[in-house]
Parts: C-alpha cells; structure tokens; sequence
C-alpha cells in the first residue's frame, strides 16, 4: 500500500473507459489510459471511483471491404455479463426536459488486494423521451449534432456528481480527463455559492490535446437552452468560459486547483495553447498498466529473473540482467503467436524471420500512417539494400469522418501496390486484445506523428515493456524515452530545433520520411539482420530503460503526490 492515501475519495471522470476486451466502452488511447488509471488506483489500494457513461452500444464493429473502405456496424455489448445495475437514480433537467440517470457498477480487481468501482450512467429508461434515452448509448455520439453532444457532456458531468452523492461516496478531489467533464464544475459552483476557490480545491484536470481545434466549445445559446435555470446563471458561465463560447476545456482549466499535460512536451506545448495558464499548467507522463500489457511469453522470463515486478514496475530496469537467448526466444514466440493471429484473422502469412513493423494508432491525419509509403521507389531501394520488411496496421477511422476513411484506403492501395515486394496488412476492428498482440509480438513499433500534436503515446510504452523497440518522430513521452539506438530510434529533427520550427506540414512530411527511409536502411535494418547481439541489446535497454519508468504505478504516484496532495 502506498503511504501517499488521499483525504477522500477520488472520483476519475472520462468519457470512455477501456476496461475489458468484451466492453466497447472506449474509442481509442483517451479510454485505454483510463482505464490503466483505474488499475493502477487499485494497485494502490487508493480511496477511488471511476465514472463514465454506459456506453452500451460501444463505438461500432470496424469491417474493411475489399477496396479497403471502413464500414462501422452497431456493437452492443452484453451489459449484464460484466455489470451489475445499481439500485440508485438521479434526477437533472436538459432543456425543458426532466432526466432520469440510472447507472451500473463494473468493479476493478487487482491481484494486490484494492478494487475500485467504476460507476457508468445510463439515461435509457422508459420515462425518458427518446432522445434522452440515446444519450449514454454511443461514445461520442457519432453523427448526432452540438445540441446532442453537449446534452451527453451534461449527464456525465452534473449527473456524475449527483450520482456519486446519492451512492454516498465522500469526494474530495473530482479528476476531469479532458474537458468532457468539465460542466461538474456548474453542479459544484451552484452548491458552493458561486465560490469558484472552493470548486477549485475540488478539481483537478488532465488536459490530451495539443491541438487547438480539438478542443470541444458551444455556442453559449446553446448551453443556455439546456442548462437548468436554477442551476447557474450563464452570467455565471461566462466568467469561467469567456469569449462568447463554452469552451470546456477553459472550463475545466479556470476552475481546477491542478491542471496538467500527459507529458513534458506536452507540458510546453499546453502552455503555449493557454498563455494565461502557463504557470499553473504541470506534466504528469502518462504510463501504461504493466500486468495488463505485457505478453505471456515474456512476463515468463521476468518471473524467473525479477521477483514481484507487477506489483513494482520499477523493477523491470533489472532486466540489463536478463541473458540473450531467453529475451530472444521470449519475443520470437510472441511473434509467432500473432502470425497466428494475423492469419487467423486476416488469412495473410508473415514470415517469423522478417522484421515486422507495426503501426495502430487512430485514423486520422495527423498520425500520419501512410508516411512508410512517402516515395515508394525509395522504400523499394531500402528493402533491397538491406533486407526485407513486412508490416501491420490497425485502427480506426472515427465514424463519419472521410479523412480517415481515406487513409485506411490509402494502406489498402499500398497493400496492393507492393504485394510482390511487402506483405502489408490491416487488420479489422482494432481492440485490447489485438492491442496486446501487436505491441507484443511485432519487431518495431512505428510512430511517426506530426510534431508536436502527439501529447504522449502509450502504445510505444506497451512495447517497450515487451522488448520492442519504438521508431518515432520525437514527440509526446518519446521526447523523454528516447536514446538513439539504444531504446529505439527517432524519425526527424529534435523538438525546437530551427529546422523543425521553420517546417510546414510538406515540408515536414517530406524531411521526416527521408529520415525514415535513412535509418530504416542504415540502421534498423542491418541491426536486425547483421547484428543479433545489438539488437537483444536494444531490446533489454527498452525494457529497463523505458519499461522500467513508464508504467501506471509511477503515473498514480506522481497524481498522488503532485495533484491530489496539491
């Protein structure tokens, strides 16, 4: 048990939660990091409760035709296999309209001996009208309008506090994930007097993203239109959300005692956003739940070299111990195990002694998969210089979005482009389990994102605790990860530097696939294939290096000492 126990419970406030491979309650890494959280609040034994939205209809099934379109299908989920209903609502007004908020309770074990519940909300009862009752049906409410969204925002937020109080939890700190959270803040200024310091020595929020237009914010009208009337004046709002919009995250950051980043770069670039919060704006890097993302084969070897490395991540810098072989072997068997899964799932065979890339992130632009593909004719020349490669793509196009639909379609042309030369693939459906796979069974996990719009990247630390190195634009937690061909390699200049400030989107595409391709054929490549002995080397300095300080337990230590206790 941690000595650092908060004077209270915690309530962890998200929009998604990834829980279990079975509960499509999460769209992509904001889930799965909330879902760590909670796992490491209950390795900690810490006084905790998560709270979201039931979520039951998940975000859909991927399916990906033949001409690589995405096409998403309703996937609901068997609530009552995972959760237990709750004898408990809540009361809120949306509108002229009187809501009723039932919820669910989805317990969190650890193997160390803490539980932590997370509460989910449900508005699908028969005395809501219709539209009510889809409010906690579907994460982020894919094609539905502002007015929608910004009703579901208010459940999660008035409603969680209201629900809370009704299943008697005593909370001292509420932690918003991002601002979808943040309209808590109106439940709890209207019970304070309008005392924005007593709400702000209740607050605390996490801010993930570094790019401004992300950031959610209404029209005023609107929110005055849903708002109860006699919760809080938009008079009130506007002192706490000014430029004439609700900005939720402006929200969130003027009424928080602690505000910070996912990472130190983060950190910097959050700062640059809100100028007028610079001071209050502190890094937290995010961590990944080691017991979770590690692969069978190889918490085998560290069971036999590093006593009670679940319970202290730390210990996973003793692993510059552990021999070659079985490292290697580790690996080469977890690589094994998703060839099989690839072929299972996608009827494609990979070759257990090529080098395998693997790339799953979201679909979206700044991401950036098809990077690989820059100048084909270069990538061709690479390859047959200096060994073959084979690659693995997963994610998601949001629903409705036609950018990345796009670039799914892209990777499919590629696919098909290089067949005689790249076994390439993409694999359908994109969720824990096949997160697990990936992360540790590849050879190299390929990240090459715009700079600087990735606020951390936890799959590269899933990876990493699998001996996996990261090949990477240096962004996000990589820009503290990274050392040079010891626990990966960087894709591009460093952050700040003149040549990375002066680069436009072209430019910057262009300057970091030539570096791509320069170090996949000088360096990457002939390690792998020449130089077994570096590259066990590089393997176990991932592990100790970067397993060894980006984990959940160093992640909850740090919330607890610098924000809870703040």
């Amino acid at each position: 048990m941690t000595t650092l126990q908060p004077d209270g419970t915690i309530a962890y406030f998200s929009m998604e939660y990834g829980l279990e491979n079975g509960m499509n309650t999460y769209n992509g890494g904001l889930g799965i990091l909330a879902g760590d959280v909670v796992r490491g609040f209950a390795d900690l034994d810490v006084d905790a409760v998560g709270l979201t939205l039931l979520n039951d209809r998940g975000l859909g099934h991927q399916y990906i035709d033949e001409y690589g379109t995405q096409h998403i299908e309703p996937a609901p989920w068997p609530v009552e296999e995972f959760c237990e209903p709750l004898d408990a609502t809540v009361e809120m007004t949306i509108g002229d309209e009187t809501v009723t908020i039932g919820a669910w309770r989805y317990d969190v074990e650890s193997e160390h001996g803490g539980t932590v519940p997370v509460i989910m909300l449900d508005t699908d009862r028969e005395e809501n009208p219709h539209w009510i009752r889809e409010l906690t049906r579907r994460v982020y409410a894919p094609g539905k309008d502002d007015r929608f969204k910004l009703a579901v925002y208010l459940v999660l937020g008035i409603g969680g506090v209201r629900m809370l109080d009704e299943l008697g939890y005593d909370v001292s700190t509420y932690h918003m994930n991002e601002g979808h959270a943040s309209f808590l803040t109106l439940e709890l200024l209207s019970r304070n007097d309008l005392d924005a310091d007593a709400v702000r020595e209740q607050c605390v929020f996490t801010t993930h993203t570094p790019v401004a237009a992300a950031h959610d914010e209404y029209p005023i009208e609107l929110l005055n239109e849903l708002l109860d009337d006699e919760l809080i004046s938009m008079y009130t709002v506007r002192q706490y959300s000014p430029r004439g919009k609700i900005h939720t995250t402006r929200l969130a950051l003027n009424l928080s005692r602690y505000v910070n980043g996912v990472a130190k770069r983060h950190q910097e670039v959050s700062r640059e956003m809100f100028p007028e919060h610079a001071e209050k704006i502190d890094a937290i890097t995010n961590g990944a739940h080691v017991p979770t993302w590690v692969g069978d084969e190889m918490a085998e070897v560290f069971d036999e070299h590093m006593r009670n490395w679940r319970r202290f991540p730390t210990k996973l810098q003793h692993a510059t111990l552990i021999d070659d072989q079985p490292l290697w072997e580790a690996h080469q068997a977890q690589k094994r195990d998703l060839i099989d899964y690839v072929e299972d799932r996608q009827g494609v065979e990979l070759d257990e002694d090529v080098l395998t890339l693997g790339f799953a992130r979201r679909a979206v632009p700044y991401k950036r998969a098809p990077l690989l593909f820059e100048d084909v004719d270069r990538l061709r020349e690479v390859i047959a210089r200096s060994g073959d490669v084979q690659v693995v793509y997963a994610g998601k196009a949001f629903p409705g979005d036609p950018r990345g639909r796009e670039i799914i379609e892209q990777i499919y042309g590629y696919a098909d482009e290089l067949e005689d030369e790249i076994t390439i693939t993409y694999l359908e459906n994109y969720d824990m389990e096949m997160g697990l796979a990936l992360t540790s069974g590849v050879d190299v996990w390929l990240n090459n994102p715009r700079r600087p719009r990735e606020a951390s990247g936890t799959s590269g630390m899933k990876a990493a605790f699998n001996g996996v190195p990261q090949f990477s634009t240096i962004d996000g937690w990589w820009v503290e990860g990274h050392i040079e061909g010891e626990t990966g390699w960087s894709i591009g200049p460093e952050p700040h530097s003149p040549r990375e400030e002066r680069m436009t989107d072209a430019k910057e595409t262009l300057v970091d696939s030539t570096a791509l391709y320069d170090t996949l054929e000088n360096d990457v490549l002939p390690t792998y294939y020449d130089d077994r002995e570096k590259w066990v080397d590089i393997m176990r300095n991932a592990i100790a290096f970067n397993g060894s300080r980006y984990h959940a337990r160093r992640m909850m230590e740090e919330y607890l000492a610098d924000a809870y206790d703040a």
